[in-house]
C-alpha cells in the first residue's frame, strides 16, 4: 500500500485540499523564506532563575530539569545552525547559552557524536567543563549508524572518544541511538548485539562510567517492543521517544511507520521507565503552524508562545523526565524557560483543545520532515530538508494558491518562486533529483523523498511556465 505520507494524490488534488483557508496573505510578497526567530510567536516577560520544574530520577534520586537542552543546533559564527552547515561553531555564544541555561535551572544536556556534523560533543564539552561537574547531566549516544562503525572496536572507540570530547570520566545518560531505524531488528542486532557492544555498555554501567543506560527509538515498533520485553535483563534506566500533541494519537497519519506516542509512553509507564522526549515541536512544525491555528492558540493564552503549548503537552505527563529542545538562539532558550519555570500543566480542557488542533493540522498535506538531516548528504547535491521545509512553510503560512484562477495567484506565484531561490540554491533544488533512493533508508519518518521531490518539482515547473491548474 502506498505510504500515507505521500497523500496518494496528484498535484491538483493536493492543491484542492489546501482549500479556501489557505488564501494568500500580504506577507507572501516577501516570499516563503526561513524565519529563524519566529519572534511574533514568542512570549515576553521576565524569566525567573529559581522556578525550574524538576523531575526525580527514580534510580538515582537526582533532580533533572524538565527542560533539557538539545545540543544538535549550536550556533555558528555566521549566525546559522551547525546542524545546517559546516561553518565554524560560535563557541563564545555556545558558552553564553549554556551559562544562561544553567543559571536558570537547566541541568540536562543532550548531544551525540553525529550532531552538528560531528562537532557538537566538543563544543558542548568546552562549554560545560567551565562549570562544576555536579551542576549538569550529560546525555550522549552511541551513534554507530554507518556499517563501518558496527564492529566492536569501532563502536567502543566512538564511546571513548565521546568521553574525551565531553571532558568527563563518566556519562550520566548513555543511549543506543536510533534503534528501529533502517532494517529494524536486523540492524539493531548488528549494531549492538552480535558485536557484544551492548554487553560492553552494560559492563560500563556496572563500573560506574555510565550512570544511566537507555535507548532512543525511531521506526520499527517491533524493536521497541523487544527491548522492553527484555527489561528484566537489561534494566533500562530511561528511554527517549518522540512525543507531541500530533503524534500522541495520530503518528501513523503523519507516517505509516510511526507509532502513536500514546502507546510508547504507556508501555514505558507500565514498567516505570522514565521517558525523555524528543521532537516535542515535531521538527519545528508545532511552533510554525498555519496563521489561523496560531491565532487560536494565542487567543486562548495571549501571553504564551505558540511553542509553549507543545512543551506543556509533553511536560504534563508525570513519567517524563526531561523534554528536549534544540535551541540555537537566546530568544528560543528564554521562551522555553518560560514554559518550564515553572510548568503550568495542561487541564483536561487544554488536552481536548490540542487534540482538536492536531486534527486541524492534519488537514494540511505538509511533508513530515523533521529536519534531522539523516538523508544528507545527497550524492547529487540536493538540499533535501531545505526543499521540503520551504514547501511546508509556504503551506503553513497560507502562501499557496489553490488554483491558477485565484485572485492572488500572481503574488503567490512570485512569492513561492522567489522564496524557493532564496532558501535553496538552484543547483540544489528538486529538479536535480534522479530518484536514486539512497536517501530513503535513512529517513526516520520513512518519507518517499524522490516522490516528494518529483511532486514539488512538478509544482515549481507549473508556476515557472505559468500553466493553468
Amino acid at each position: 500500500m502506498k505510504e500515507k505520507n505521500d497523500k496518494n494524490m496528484n498535484r491538483r488534488e493536493f492543491l484542492r485540499r489546501l482549500g479556501a483557508g489557505t488564501a494568500v496573505s500580504a506577507a507572501a510578497l516577501a516570499g516563503c523564506g526561513p524565519d529563524k526567530s519566529a519572534s511574533s510567536h514568542l512570549a515576553q516577560g521576565e524569566i525567573p532563575t529559581d522556578k525550574m520544574t524538576y523531575r526525580t530520577n527514580p534510580k538515582t534520586g537526582e533532580k533533572v530539569s524538565l527542560l533539557g537542552y538539545g545540543c544538535m543546533r549550536w550556533p555558528t559564527v555566521s549566525g546559522g545552525s551547525a546542524r545546517d552547515g559546516a561553518d565554524e561553531i560560535d563557541q563564545q555564544t555556545v558558552n553564553e547559552l549554556v551559562d544562561f541555561a544553567i543559571a536558570h535551572g537547566v541541568n540536562y544536556f543532550d548531544t551525540s557524536p553525529a550532531y552538528c556534523k560531528g562537532r557538537s560533543e566538543h563544543a558542548t564539552g568546552v562549554a560545560l567543563s567551565r562549570h562544576p561537574r555536579d551542576k549538569y547531566f550529560i546525555a550522549t549516544k552511541l551513534s554507530n549508524f554507518a556499517p563501518s562503525t558496527w564492529s566492536r572496536e569501532a563502536s567502543i572507540a566512538m564511546y571513548r572518544n565521546s568521553l574525551r570530547e565531553l571532558q568527563v570520566d563518566y556519562i550520566d545518560y548513555m543511549l543506543l541511538h536510533g534503534v528501529g531505524m533502517g532494517s529494524g531488528m536486523k540492524e539493531f542486532e548488528e549494531r549492538y548485539i552480535d558485536n557484544g557492544v551492548l554487553d560492553f555498555l552494560l559492563a560500563e554501567r556496572e563500573a560506574g562510567r555510565i550512570r544511566n543506560l537507555g535507548f532512543s527509538y525511531h521506526g520499527d515498533v517491533a524493536v521497541f517492543d523487544y527491548l522492553l520485553s527484555q527489561h528484566d535483563k537489561y534494566r533500562w534506566d530511561f528511554v527517549q521517544i518522540q512525543l507531541n500533541y500530533v503524534d500522541w494519537k495520530h503518528a501513523k497519519e503523519v507516517n505509516t511507520r510511526n507509532t502513536d506516542a500514546q502507546y510508547l509512553y504507556g508501555e514505558l509507564e507500565k514498567r516505570s521507565i522514565p521517558a525523555v522526549i524528543m521532537e516535542p515541536l515535531l521538527g519545528g512544525r508545532l511552533s510554525n503552524v498555519h496563521d489561523h491555528i496560531a491565532a487560536k492558540l494565542k487567543q486562548r493564552r495571549p501571553d504564551a508562545s505558540v511553542a509553549s503549548w507543545a512543551f506543556r503537552f509533553a511536560g504534563s505527563f508525570p513519567g517524563v523526565l526531561s523534554v528536549l529542545s534544540g535551541m540555537t538562539y537566546m530568544e528560543h532558550l528564554q521562551d522555553n524557560l518560560r514554559s518550564f519555570a515553572p510548568l503550568d500543566p495542561l487541564t483536561d480542557d487544554d488536552r481536548e483543545f490540542l487534540e482538536q488542533t492536531a486534527q486541524q493540522l492534519l488537514r494540511y498535506p505538509t511533508i513530515p520532515c523533521n529536519d534531522c538531516k539523516y538523508c544528507m548528504p545527497c550524492p547529487y547535491g540536493l538540499d533535501i530538508p531545505g526543499i521540503l521545509l520551504h514547501f511546508n512553510k509556504c503551506i503553513n503560512e497560507g502562501n499557496m494558491p489553490s488554483s491558477s484562477q485565484d485572485a492572488s495567484y500572481r503574488k503567490a506565484r512570485r512569492a513561492f518562486l522567489v522564496g524557493y531561490d532564496r532558501s535553496v540554491p538552484r543547483l540544489r533544488q528538486a529538479d536535480h533529483c534522479i530518484g536514486c533512493r539512497k536517501c530513503v533508508p535513512h529517513c526516520p519518518q520513512s518519507i518517499n523523498i524522490p516522490g516528494q521531490m518529483q511532486r514539488i518539482n512538478d509544482f515549481v515547473e507549473d508556476l515557472k511556465q505559468g500553466r493553468e491548474f
